[in-house]
């Protein structure tokens, strides 16, 4: 197995004040390497500024949203940062620094998102994948939005390492229930499944009480064998962005109020036991 360079660390160190004994634990017990090697060859590009924990601007005015984390939000117009957002920032950072400011640029199968941000994979000089590094250490929620997937296995073990080992985010409960949803954005929610229904928007599982899981007409097409047998019933995790029905007068007597939409199969999982 490669060793970390000490004197890459030790610049790692000079150039992230947040990086302390939480980070130095991480860094020599989960290395990035062991998570998403460089799949192909990548584009070299000059970093500008780092935005938050999951998005940057390139020097030459590209502004990149890294494909498969979503880091914390960090506090804008007088809303306090969401926790870690600061450190994810920083440790995004740490990271860009540690590498010159130059990195390996792997664009995804879906170029852009709907805000014109170039959307893409980033390595560092020794093939270092910084998304799982963000993920392994807990600074950050693993999303999979189609067809941008080509690394969500290897992203998902990353974010196991961190959730087994309790670090960053991973060190409270970020998992809710759907009774607790007050309000929309992302979320990482537990329960159990209750009706299935289809129709021509797609198929609509109600999750407890008052969310349904909405795997839109697109997303049919990719969904793994198996995917709804024996799922009635059965308790799960499910992640994404929620919307709020209530907010645009589209909910209708006898429906949910929250809305989670899938962006791929992935966001589902079954919980054992």
């Amino acid at each position: 197995m490669r060793t970390a360079s000490p004197s890459g660390f030790a610049l790692l160190l000079k150039k992230a004040p947040l990086v302390g004994a939480f980070f130095m634990g991480v860094f020599w017990q989960f290395p990035a390497w062991a998570f998403c090697p460089l799949p192909g060859k990548t584009q070299q590009v000059l970093v500008r500024q780092v935005t938050d924990g999951d998005t940057l601007r390139l020097a030459d005015g590209r502004r990149v949203r890294l494909i498969g984390i979503n880091a914390p939000e960090i506090g804008r117009r007088g809303r306090p940062s969401e926790p870690f957002a600061e450190a994810a920032k920083q440790r995004l950072q740490a990271l860009v620094d540690a590498n010159g400011g130059r990195l390996g640029l792997l664009p995804g199968a879906e170029g852009k998102d709907r805000y014109g941000r170039t959307l893409a994979h980033l390595y560092g000089r020794n093939g270092d994948n910084l998304e799982a590094q963000l993920l392994s250490e807990g600074l950050g929620y693993r999303v999979a939005v189609a067809p941008n997937v080509r690394l969500v296995t290897c992203q998902q073990a990353a974010e196991r390492t961190a959730r087994n080992a309790r670090l960053g985010l991973w060190r409270t409960a970020p998992v809710r229930r759907p009774a607790q949803v007050r309000q929309p954005g992302f979320a990482v929610l537990s329960g159990r499944i209750g009706s299935i229904e289809r129709n021509r928007g797609g198929i609509w599982l109600a999750l407890d009480s008052n969310v349904v899981l909405h795997v839109p007409t697109r997303l049919l097409r990719t969904l793994p064998a198996g995917f709804l047998d024996n799922l009635k019933g059965r308790q799960v995790e499910a992640r994404g962005w929620l919307r709020d029905r209530s907010r645009n007068g589209t909910l209708k007597p006898g429906q949910r109020r929250w809305v989670l939409p899938l962006t791929d199969p992935s966001m589902l999982e079954r919980v054992s036991g």
